[in-house]
């Protein structure tokens, strides 16, 4: 198993009470509330963090894109990933990933991707997504037009990267005279393309086609499995059986010296994430046209969770988390491994207020207790219950 440590980069100074007042940390949280002074050393703190994975081992660290938001503050990832670029020496760098149809100009991310493709010397991933719902509201983009832009915006990056320039590109919502992008990616033909979703049909069914490398966001094992399996089975349909690294899934882990102090050290953490930071309107999650009525209805029953007030004791029982001892931890990771069968594991070492140092204490226990145990490991067989 490949182990990343995956950042949010929430703005974790929020004022919980006024979310809780207004019931969003999205969009209409007013950035007031934001300290420019707080924000520039958390910025300073969480890059610290992704450097330390980096230096302790991970397989390597990412980042992703969230507009008008407490619940992560990359608008613009590609800063981030340029910060990190030139010290990222062991692992992968990726961002997971850039919302493609709320850009007027796709070409901008294939120069930015192809740049850090270039400053990694080939250690970069790339990480392709539509943006979740709110985030239409929040550019004054079409949701109707969502899949369709996103489609043509891969296309248009794809020949940017491949076909030699200057040729012309004539789409519906993009068209060019020139597309003759400098410079070319450092990888051949392109960086490798990850594709985090909530759980769309349409998404599972396009990545499989594709032979992308499919991520499940934050949701129940359970949920997880099924995702994974609709994902194997399409690429079947596509004539090929896909491997343990198509599939990455999206966690939490925190590792305390028992279960019990693991537990109340991050309970206030975790349960800030879970109720405060991830909370969002469900009027503005999935506007008409953004996705299908029968993704809306999976994606809704895979994040039920977030519409009802979590305990930490929640998370875990329902596998959205892993907390507990090294043992623990250990056990539960193999477990969910075995059971859905991916090869990738997004794991956040940060989740809503937890203070650096913290932060830093979880990762080195991550990196000793738990790496050395999934360096090689692949998903097992599930044995059957004895009957």
């Amino acid at each position: 198993m490949k182990i990343f440590n995956f950042h949010l980069m929430p703005y974790a100074h929020a004022d919980l009470d006024a979310i809780k007042r207004l019931g969003t940390s999205w969009m209409t949280y007013p950035n007031s509330y934001y300290d420019p002074r707080k924000g520039a050393d958390l910025y300073h703190e969480y890059l610290d963090q992704l450097e330390f994975a980096d230096e302790l081992g991970f397989d390597g660290v990412a980042v992703n894109e969230h507009h008008q938001t407490a619940y992560g503050m990359m608008p613009t990832p590609g800063v981030l990933a340029g910060a990190l670029a030139r010290r990222i020496k062991n692992g992968k760098l990726a961002i997971l990933g850039r919302a493609l149809p709320l850009v007027n100009n796709p070409l901008v991310i294939a120069e930015e991707f192809a740049i850090l493709d270039n400053l990694t010397r080939g250690n970069f991933i790339a990480g392709f997504v539509r943006g979740i719902g709110v985030e239409y509201h929040t550019m004054g983009m079409n949701p109707a037009e969502s899949q369709a832009r996103f489609a043509e915006a891969h296309d248009l990056i794809i020949q940017a990267w491949t076909r030699p320039g200057p040729f012309a590109f004539e789409g519906k919502y993009y068209k060019f005279k020139y597309v003759n992008p400098w410079p070319r990616p450092y990888q051949d033909p392109h960086p490798p393309i990850f594709t985090p979703s909530s759980g769309s049909l349409s998404t599972i069914r396009w990545s499989a086609q594709r032979r992308y490398t499919y991520c499940q966001t934050l949701a129940p094992i359970a949920a997880v499995a099924q995702t994974f399996k609709l994902y194997r089975e399409e690429a079947e349909k596509a004539g090929y059986q896909a491997t343990p690294d198509q599939l990455a899934w999206s966690n939490a882990i925190y590792v305390a010296e028992s279960d019990e102090k693991a537990l109340r050290d991050v309970r206030p953490h975790l349960e800030a994430y879970a109720n405060e930071f991830l909370t969002r309107n469900p009027t503005m999650m999935a506007p008409p046209g953004y996705t299908s009525v029968e993704s809306i209805k999976r994606m809704r029953a895979i994040k039920g969770f977030m519409g009802q007030r979590s305990t930490a004791e929640d998370m875990i029982a329902r596998g959205i988390v892993i907390v507990g001892s090294p043992n623990t931890v250990r056990e539960k990771l193999a477990a969910y491994q075995d059971m859905a069968g991916f090869g990738i594991s997004l794991t956040k070492t940060q989740f809503g207020t937890m203070p650096h140092k913290m932060v830093q204490e979880n990762q080195i226990a991550i990196a000793r207790e738990v790496l050395p145990y999934f360096k090689d490991r692949l998903p097992q067989p599930v044995k059957a219950a004895a009957e």
